[in-house]
């Protein structure tokens, strides 16, 4: 079988970001498959363009399609990004040759016509996936406001779930909705993680060292730094922290906002706030292992209740107390689990309090992050959830 995936924010595995596609097509290769990528060589977290073009990475063929470089400008550089790639990435699809399925995946969503075209061009079977609820988010959060726009991403939101021979969603809550806009067949694929990647038992001493973090309390958060995910409430909660200054909290990662959020935080005089580059994903396990306890959180909007964040299943794997501040269906698994604290979205005293909570007493911080990976290993492996993807492939 010769899967095709159309996906512009694509990470390698030796790249920041988020790394379920590459995870995917790697085990997927391990079974016999020929995956072949098709990804933008500008980082979804920094914007910055990489100079690699065409690379293959534990049998997995990846091919760099050019994208216009405005990730982190304005909404409209932004679309123009997003249709440079579609174009691109189809005169290098449509040069693949014997492609079984063609799988494209949204945000962002336009890449999800390329894939479509691709597949009825090539007469291949076309899977649509849907990581989160675009346009929905878009709007919730004020990224989209145009009326015109907004009904013309509606029809095109309908218009690929209909289309598709197979759907996948990464989240339950997502099912009802894409079959509500005209889906016909569609499969829970949640995040997760591969608890191999990471070692709760490592202490972190190296990374503490090299940040001046020796003896601290760290309270980290790991992802990207952009509108949804809500961080100044995170320095607001740092600042009522400062009369504690064994408690430390790291931003690590990248993206549009980051330099707002340092500005913030020199302007609120966070000193006890630090910004740390993003970084590859294989090492992210040394990263986490020097937290003490890990932030999750996105802006209080009905609309986020729906999501399985990846960065919750790093932090449960790594065996590090989750922060959530996300209410809905992942807070339900953080709660199962029984591996950390809810504190209520967009309230920056709420959070503060479940700091001091789990500082206090770092016995109980310890036991409730240690619940995270038996957790994970039994409900959210991602071999056993890429074994799921690999047997609706095969059916499709």
């Amino acid at each position: 079988m010769h899967i095709l995936l159309i996906h512009q924010a694509f990470a390698a595995i030796n790249e920041a970001g988020g790394t379920r596609h590459f995870e995917f097509a790697r085990f997927l290769v391990a079974q016999g498959h020929k995956v072949t990528v098709i990804a933008s060589p500008v980082s979804y977290l920094s914007g910055a363009s990489s100079q690699t073009k065409n690379e293959q990475i534990d049998g997995v063929t990846i091919y760099r399609a050019y994208t216009y470089q405005a990730l982190h400008r304005s909404f409209f550089h932004r679309i123009f990004s997003f249709i440079s790639f579609m174009v691109s990435s189809f005169i290098i699809g449509y040069r693949v040759k014997d492609v079984d399925i063609v799988w494209g995946t949204s945000p962002p969503i336009f890449q999800g016509i390329t894939a479509l075209a691709i597949a009825r061009i090539k007469k291949a079977k076309f899977l649509f996936e849907v990581r989160d609820l675009w346009p929905d988010f878009a709007i919730a959060v004020g990224i989209l406001t145009n009326s015109l726009l907004i009904s013309a991403s509606r029809w095109l939101e309908r218009f690929l779930y209909k289309n598709a021979d197979q759907m996948i969603v990464n989240s339950p809550a997502y099912v009802q909705h894409v079959i509500d806009r005209g889906a016909k067949h569609v499969t829970l694929i949640p995040n997760g993680a591969d608890p191999a990647m990471f070692d709760p038992l490592a202490n972190g001493d190296a990374f503490k060292s090299l940040h001046t973090l020796t003896d601290k309390f760290v309270v980290m958060y790991a992802g990207a730094h952009g509108i949804s995910n809500d961080l100044q409430v995170v320095i607001d909660a740092a600042c009522m922290l400062l009369n504690e200054p064994r408690i430390q909290i790291v931003f690590v990662g990248d993206g549009k906002e980051r330099q707002n959020l340092i500005t913030y935080a020199k302007k609120t005089r966070a000193t006890n706030v630090h910004f740390i580059p993003s970084v590859a994903k294989t090492d992210m396990s040394n990263v986490l292992a020097a937290a003490d306890a890990c932030i999750a959180i996105l802006k209080p909007i009905e609309e986020y209740k729906t999501t399985y964040p990846n960065k919750v299943f790093d932090y449960m794997a790594a065996g590090k107390p989750v922060l959530l501040a996300i209410d809905g269906v992942i807070r339900q698994v953080v709660e199962d689990a029984k591996c950390g604290v809810f504190v209520e979205p967009g309230n920056p005293n709420a959070l503060a309090t479940g700091i001091l909570t789990l500082y206090s007493d770092p016995f109980i911080a310890k036991k409730i992050g240690a619940n995270g990976p038996e957790y994970l290993k039994k409900h959210f492996s991602r071999e056993s959830i890429a074994r799921q993807l690999e047997s609706v492939l095969l059916k499709l």
